[in-house]
């Protein structure tokens, strides 16, 4: 017993120090692929886009083609569709989002000095004088606190205009590529198939099958789970008569797609600027926001997911940092889904060639 238990630890070491070489290997080469990151990026983002509305159209397209629409047609019919309504967001929603961001932007030194002043004269009250300290210099230097939070902010919003700035490059080609992905993304699991060995074909197959599943099953799930958690905020926040709840509740909707940090990230302006208004409507937007999050999670994700991601919260934190870190707020998105399929690939190559060797360690 005790000998099986050492050649089990034994065996988690030797995987461990595995890992970590190979991490180590990768931060040695990784400056000389920082100046491709540029161009790396360019080409990623429409790819990455193109692949998102992939999933999200290609069920309707295949619907159209089992009524007897060409794929074709059926393409062109969903292009038309998405133009009317890009049309209709231009000339409906995005005045008002444009006009609310831009509001926002001007009134955030005004907002700093009135939550300052506010939180000095809540810490004179004595509640909270008794709590904190008034020589604790909290309520002192939390200006500094604030203003490197908005600078950090700040830069976030500089990157996405100067991602704007290029949009029209993402705009020429992601229609291209999302194109021929519906016409001809069939294809390319075939393709992976015939260029695998006669005797791997059918391992393949079930591989690619299992990946193109755990995609679709995630994109698709995640925006009916994040468009409900939207309906959700947006309602509450228009029933407690907080500023900007369409710009928040926007930001919360794209910032949700970051795993678990997407949500806190998103959830300190709704609370700051609940807070600038009076100190019950902040707390009455931080109830808004837990609940939505509860109904998400213990709702809406259960039914939708069900028990397809199988995946530990401390593995999706040390991911998402990690992604983060390394490749910025593209990373963070996309670092979940990378995870599926390398671990479905991973199983399926640790079957067929590593079990048997690795066991017998």
């Amino acid at each position: 017993m005790r000998m099986k238990l050492l050649e089990r630890w034994t065996r988690i070491a030797k995987f461990i120090l595995i890992l970590l070489a190979i991490v180590y290997v990768f931060s040695l080469v990784r400056p000389f692929f920082l100046p491709m990151q540029a161009v790396i990026g360019a080409i990623l983002i429409p790819i990455l886009l193109a692949g998102f509305f992939y999933y999200l159209l290609r069920p309707v397209v295949l619907y159209m083609e089992r009524h007897k629409v060409k794929r074709s047609l059926a393409i062109l019919i969903l292009y038309v569709i998405m133009v009317i309504l890009a049309i209709g967001f231009i000339a409906g929603l995005w005045p008002l989002l444009q006009a609310q961001l831009f509001n926002l932007v001007e009134n955030i030194p005004q907002f700093v000095n009135l939550l300052d002043a506010q939180l000095r004269e809540w810490g004179e009250t004595p509640f909270l004088s008794s709590i904190i300290p008034s020589d604790s210099g909290l309520a002192a230097n939390f200006s500094e606190y604030l203003s490197k939070g908005i600078s950090f902010l700040t830069n976030y919003i500089t990157g996405f205009v100067s991602f704007l700035s290029q949009f029209a490059i993402v705009l020429f080609t992601f229609p291209i590529l999302l194109y021929y992905m519906l016409k001809e993304g069939y294809r390319f699991k075939r393709s992976l198939v015939k260029l695998s060995p006669m005797r791997y074909r059918k391992e393949v197959f079930r591989a690619t099958r299992d990946m193109d599943k755990a995609l679709n099953d995630y994109i698709i799930g995640r925006v009916i789970v994040n468009a409900a958690l939207g309906v959700l905020m947006f309602i509450g926040f228009l029933a407690i008569g907080l500023p900007y709840a369409l710009l928040l509740t926007t930001i919360a909707v794209i910032l949700n797609f970051i795993p678990l940090f997407g949500a806190i990230i998103s959830a300190i302006p709704i609370v700051i600027i609940g807070l600038i208004q009076s100190p019950s409507m902040g707390i009455w937007a931080l109830v808004i926001i837990l609940l939505s999050q509860q109904i998400q999670d213990n709702v809406i994700s259960p039914y939708v997911f069900g028990k397809k991601l199988d995946i530990h919260p401390v593995t999706t934190i040390l991911l998402v940092l990690g992604s983060g870190n390394w490749f910025g707020i593209i990373g963070m998105l996309v670092v979940i889904p990378v995870y599926m399929l390398l671990k479905i690939a991973w199983k399926r190559l640790y079957k067929l060639f590593f079990r048997a060797h690795w066991e017998a360690l």
